[in-house]
């Protein structure tokens, strides 16, 4: 399919240890994958807190060299994002719903190095970030109303992220689309099928009996 990149697992950080995460990053990186997803939460935007800058500066320190895939759930993440992009992240996504000025917080996120992402969360019509498609490097559907993880998957959400698809084939751009939220092995090939690339796991990495062989049916969706 046009424009379909290799397919990525970004296991969720908040589903693993957090007694020690640290093993919890290495978990992933044994399992021959690249990329880790960190939920920031603020208890303001998404009734949850997580963790902040200080963690992925940790693991940094501890030698995790993943890919953060850093997802700021933020009130004001416009505030956060040089501490997180100081901290180790690789690439911050940032969500639409928020007042603030999105054209210009991804601006910000990319002098300071980092990849950037806009997020949508289920009740937020894709024609909400058509303006910002120019500027991304990653847009996130959530396919559960973020905030905890275990959710049941919205199957419904593979409208957008088929809507999602057709604008990046009509603008020949290359950006990710990622869904994020109750995927498991038949969401995630549901997922694939409708244009997505990029898959976000907590729960089901983490529970699953052999973590690799996950990670590996994942990575030969294509």
């Amino acid at each position: 399919m046009q424009n379909r990149q290799t397919p990525i697992l970004a296991p969720s950080l908040l589903a693993g240890d957090h007694a020690n995460l640290g093993a919890s990053a290495s978990l992933v990186e044994s399992a021959g994958l690249k990329w880790l997803h960190m939920d920031i939460m603020d208890g303001h935007f998404v009734p949850n807190l997580t963790f902040g800058p200080a963690t992925l500066d940790a693991l940094r320190k501890a030698g995790i060299e993943l890919f953060f895939d850093t997802h700021l759930m933020l009130s004001k993440p416009q505030l956060y994002v040089e501490a997180f992009a100081k901290a180790g992240a690789n690439l911050i996504s940032i969500h639409i719903e928020p007042d603030y000025d999105h054209a210009a917080t991804l601006t910000a996120i990319r002098k300071l190095g980092c990849q950037c992402g806009i997020v949508l969360n289920p009740g937020t019509p894709v024609g909400e970030i058509e303006h910002l498609l120019d500027q991304i490097d990653l847009a996130l559907v959530m396919t559960v109303q973020p905030g905890f993880g275990g959710q049941s998957f919205q199957s419904d959400m593979l409208k957008k992220i088929t809507q999602l698809n057709t604008y990046r084939q009509e603008r020949a751009h290359n950006w990710r689309i990622e869904v994020d939220g109750g995927i498991d092995l038949s969401q995630a090939k549901d997922c694939f099928d409708a244009g997505a690339d990029t898959f976000v796991a907590g729960t089901a990495f983490f529970k699953s009996k052999d973590c690799t062989k996950f990670a590996q049916t994942i990575q030969s969706l294509a």
